[in-house]
Formats: structure tokens, C-alpha cells, sequence
């Protein structure tokens, strides 16, 4: 893997697993989390989206011809953020996915992901290209911990007071 390019989920789980498996049970708290992509001028778009990690793979599936399914084939770029969740408990911390939606064409791939998920068809179904991961979390009480991750470098670690 070259530094910089983008990876899918199991890339990054395979690169830095404490902080994949982090990832995925704050994902996996909630059902619904934020989705950003970038409207045809260029300002952003906020909406809500649920995602589905499967076979190695970061999942985003949306409604036909949704404003953000149109985003991403225009231009791929997106940021997600997990549901932080009710109050000012952020356990397991704060995090955040970036990277480039890849919209899946392929009747077979397409069809394990009905088998496996059931969506409303029909639907838009992207894999994702991460570019970025990251978790903000404070520890003890003390501490704002920014932790990093790019593709091909290890996690940067930022504590602050």
C-alpha cells in the first residue's frame, strides 16, 4: 500500500485493528449517523444514513435517486460521523470516516448485499475508499485525544489539555 492511497474497510482494519474495532462499535451504537457530501456548487450537504460493515467493506446505501446518492456520483468525496448519542457521553469517543464512495453497479455484488441487509429496493449502493479515520476521545478527564489515520502511515496521536 503507497501512502495516501485510499483503502477499503478491511485495508484499514488490517493496518490499525484496535482503532478499526473502535470504529466500528461506535457505528454499530446507533443506527443513524451524519453523512456529508458536496452539492453541485460545491457547499456541503448534511443527511442522515445508516451504513453496514460487510465483507470487508464500509457499506453506504441510500434511496433511489436521493439528493445525496446524486452528490456522490457527481463527485465522489464524503465525510461521515457516527451518531454521538444522547447527552455528553461520547463513550467510545468521536469518529469520523472520509474518503470516496465507489457506487456499485454489479448485479452479484448488489444481491449479497440484499441477501445480507433486505434493504427497499430498489436502492443505491456505494462501497467506500477510505482516505481518513478519526477518533476524538478524552481520557482521564484530563486529556482531548485526537488519534489519525491516514492510509500507508501509522495512527498520530494528539493529547491536549
Amino acid at each position: 500500500m503507497t501512502s495516501g492511497s485510499p483503502v477499503n474497510w478491511a485495508g484499514f482494519a488490517a493496518a490499525e485493528p484496535a482503532l478499526a474495532g473502535t470504529v466500528e462499535a461506535r457505528f454499530g451504537a446507533h443506527t443513524h449517523h451524519v453523512l456529508a457530501t458536496l452539492r453541485k456548487d460545491g457547499s456541503p450537504r448534511t443527511t442522515g444514513l445508516e451504513v453496514r460493515f460487510l465483507n470487508g467493506e464500509l457499506w453506504l446505501g441510500m434511496m433511489p435517486g436521493s439528493l445525496k446518492a446524486l452528490d456522490l456520483r457527481r463527485d465522489a468525496r464524503f465525510a461521515l460521523q457516527a451518531n454521538p448519542g444522547s447527552g455528553a457521553d461520547l463513550g467510545g469517543g468521536d469518529v469520523r470516516i472520509a474518503g470516496r464512495a465507489v457506487e456499485v453497479e454489479d448485479p452479484a455484488v448488489k444481491a449479497g448485499y440484499v441477501k445480507e441487509v433486505e434493504p427497499p429496493e430498489p436502492f443505491h449502493l456505494f462501497r467506500t475508499e477510505l482516505t481518513e479515520v478519526v477518533r476524538i476521545s478524552v481520557e482521564d478527564d484530563a486529556y482531548l485525544v485526537v488519534e489519525i489515520w491516514q492510509p500507508g502511515q501509522p495512527v498520530r496521536t494528539i493529547r491536549r489539555t
